[in-house]
């Protein structure tokens, strides 16, 4: 069983924030799938029968790439891991909440491995980079705002 990234990954990323929000809603907008577009603009489908659980498998959407991840663990809610394989690459990403106060602080890492991210180690580490940022933004404004909808 997958509990946590690759650390010997070519790519290693890891970003937090702290979320002005109850840790519960935070854990229900990251895990609600079905929601994610609503809340994230990059993200244009995102299909999943019910929040998630270990072992369910869900479908989505960003920046033109389909993508079929699976739930490696889930400890709501607290911890959730999950991983795909998508033209090569082999991603994994951990999501972390724990108490921070009256908010929630939540940090994510992922570990990218395979052929095409060994010819451009740091323009993908980049890329990466720039794009956890945005997850834990939306996620953020998300939370705060109460609202599960996005201006587009």
């Amino acid at each position: 069983m997958i509990t946590g990234i690759d650390v010997n990954a070519p790519v290693v990323v890891h970003r937090d924030v702290v979320i002005d929000a109850p840790l519960p809603r935070a854990w229900e907008l990251l895990t609600d799938v079905s929601s994610w577009p609503q809340w994230h603009p990059d993200i244009t489908v995102a299909e999943a029968d019910r929040p998630l659980r270990e072992s369910d498998t869900f479908r989505w959407r960003a920046g033109g790439l389909d993508v079929e991840s699976t739930v490696y663990l889930s400890k709501p809610p607290r911890r959730i891991v999950w991983g795909e394989n998508v033209r090569g690459i082999t991603a994994v990403h951990v999501w972390t909440f724990d108490l921070a106060g009256p908010s929630v602080h939540v940090r994510t890492e992922q570990s990218w491995a395979g052929e095409p991210v060994l010819a451009d180690v740091e323009g993908i580490q980049a890329v990466l980079g720039d794009s956890l940022a945005a997850w834990l933004g939306y996620l953020k404004e998300a939370a705060e705002t109460g609202r599960r909808g996005r201006a587009r």
